[in-house]
Parts: structure tokens; sequence; C-alpha cells
């Protein structure tokens, strides 16, 4: 990990924004910019020093994980902070706008007077928004156990078999392999729950007949990964038939599409004009992608309303998807990784039509 570059990123962005210190509290910013593992800490940056301070818990830990010039321990984290800030002569102090509210008033309450503490959201994003190799290389390690587990869990996937025990087997295989943790709750919906875009597996039970749409990742080294894939159980009808082919080529023309300098609105807009135009327009509403990384939602957003286009180094989902109550519901998804002449799909479960029960695909 190339935690020098990383802090000259911080460093540049202190001068951009006229800031005297970068307070960071988020664990995904504070392991990316210095290593900690654990899940609580403070990272403070100046232009000329970077401390890092925690509590008795994780005090031995970052001696052994974390890169700074100082390693500090606090009983109180707002005193704690507020103390190292007087260390050094400073006005403009800049946070990270998901710092808790009761935190922010402490910091003021108990900072000096003249100190102007700034929320940052957008201007911090930037930091982890384009991956270095060791990142795409613990991505994409991710993703190959997404299709390692999936494969080992498929055998199972048949009528009478309950979402929640196949969301279970998927977490454990997933586990197994080397993840430290499920990316987040895994979302198994068959059947009329195919409409739920975020369907968190239930008691409910597959039958023959249905869609079952599994969306899954797990965390590897700290990063994430994040896929979705819908397939048949036996013969379905003609009109989920439909609607997969429409999210698959919906799917496949935003993914063709990603390259270095594309606006990451127009590739949802492909994807979105072409669920439109069969008719399918009003059962698409979430946007078409975000990025993946230390989380597994982060920058880039890819929707109608980003302003951001594709750069070499960011790695995002595209993930269309048609919900229809009362019908069902279709969601594919792969991750991509835009490279200096084009993209690379980093999820490998193919998206073809698959009869998972049948074993045939189209």
């Amino acid at each position: 990990m190339t935690y020098s570059h990383r802090r000259q990123k911080v460093i540049n962005l202190l001068a951009e924004l006229d800031m005297d210190v970068l307070v960071f509290c988020q664990p995904e910013n504070i392991r990316y910019l210095c290593g900690f593992r654990g899940s609580d800490g403070v990272l403070i940056v100046t232009s000329d020093q970077l401390v890092f301070m925690t509590d008795s818990r994780y005090t031995a830990q970052a001696y052994e994980e974390v890169s700074a010039d100082c390693i500090a321990e606090y009983q109180i984290k707002t005193e704690g902070v507020i103390t190292q800030l007087q260390t050094s002569v400073v006005t403009r102090i800049g946070f990270e706008a998901e710092l808790a509210f009761g935190t922010v008033n402490e910091f003021q309450e108990k900072g000096d007077a003249n100190w102007q503490w700034l929320h940052l959201k957008d201007e911090l994003k930037s930091l982890r928004l384009h991956k270095s190799a060791d990142e795409i290389s613990c991505i994409a390690d991710a993703a190959r156990l997404n299709a390692i587990g999936f494969a080992e869990v498929e055998a199972m996937i048949k009528p009478g078999v309950r979402e929640s025990e196949i969301a279970l087997a998927l977490e454990f295989s997933l586990r197994k392999l080397g993840a430290e943790e499920k990316a987040f709750d895994i979302i198994v919906a068959s059947g009329l729950r195919g409409a739920m875009p975020h369907g968190i597996a239930s008691d409910k039970v597959l039958r023959e007949g249905e869609l079952v749409t599994i969306d899954f990742g797990c965390r590897l080294s700290g990063y994430h990964s994040d896929e979705t894939v819908t397939f048949a159980l036996g013969k379905v009808s003609e009109e989920l038939c439909t609607i997969y082919d429409t999210v698959l080529e919906a799917h496949d023309r935003a993914l063709a599409a990603v390259a270095p300098g594309v606006a990451l609105n127009e590739l949802d807009r492909l994807a979105r004009n072409h669920i439109s135009s069969c008719g399918y327009g009003d059962y698409f509403g979430h946007g078409l992608g975000h990025g993946v990384g230390l989380e597994v939602h982060e920058a880039p957003v890819v929707s109608p309303r980003s302003k951001a286009v594709a750069e070499e180094g960011m790695v995002f989902t595209i993930e269309p998807g048609i919900y229809v109550p009362g019908v069902g519901g279709v969601r594919i998804e792969d991750m991509v990784l835009v490279t200096a002449n084009g993209h690379q799909t980093l999820t490998k479960i193919p998206k073809t039509f698959r009869n998972i029960l049948l074993k045939e695909e189209f």
C-alpha cells in the first residue's frame, strides 16, 4: 500500500481547499490513508504531520498497522482530538460530512472559538475515486470468491428450499473461502418478491416456474464485491422472459459503452432508454450503478443526476432492473473497471438467461 502517495493526495487537497487540517473519523478513509483496520479511531492530517489517535482497545493494533508520524491514545475521543488540534496553529478544520451531528457539536463546543469547522462531502470523495493496482487486485479477488461461492451453492437452489437457506449457505461458502464478511445482507427474491429491489432473503419457499434474483458480495482484504444474478426455476412465463431479455440488453449496452471520457449519466441513459422503449420505463426506479471499494457503495454514482465522467481506475457497477408488482422482477449486475482503452468486467458469473433447474442457458 502506497501510504506516502495517499498522504500527498490529502496534503494537496488541504491546499486546494485552503484548509489547515483535515480530521478523518470514517473507518474506510482512515484505513485508506494509514492502514488502520479497527473500527474506531481518528486521523488528523496537516501539511507537515499525520497523527493517528485511538483508545486503549486498539493501541497495540495501531502500532502494528498504522503508517503515521505519531500514534496517540485518548480516553475520550472529542477531548483527545481537541487537545491534538491545539498543538498546532489552525483556523480552518475540515471534517467528513458523514460525521454525526452530536460529535461535530461537541468538537465545536470544546474547541477554540475562532476555529471554523467545515463539513466536506464531494471534496473528499476524490481521494478514493481512482483505484490503484493493489486495490483493483483486491476487488478482483473478492469478485472471484463470488463466482466460486455461487458455484458451491448452485445445486441447492431448487423448488422447496427457502430463500433464507440459500442466503445462509452462500454466506457460509464465501466465509469458508476466505472472505472477511458478507458485503451486505444477501438478497434472495423469488417469484413475486422479485419486484422488490432490496428483497432481503425471507422464509418464502422457492417454486418451479419462478425467477430468482440473488444479489450478494463479500469483503476481502477490506475491499468489496457486488454482483446480481437472476435465473429461472423451470419454465417461466413469456412476460418474465421478455423482462429478462430487456434487462440483459440494457445491461449489455451500458457495459459496452464504458470507457474513459464517457459521461456516467450517459451510461444510465443508454440502459434506461432501452428499458423505456420496451414499455418498462416506470419499473426501473434506481440508478444504474455505484462505485465499489472499501465501501460497497461509494463514489462514483452512476445515475441520471451524475455529473462525473468515467476515468481510468474507477470501479463501479452496472445493474439495471425491472420490477413489476404482481409479476416479478429481474436485476443483472456486474462490476466494471475503467481501463486506459475501455473497460474490464471484474465479476465472472455469466449473465445469459439460465434455467438453473434444467441446466439450460439461452
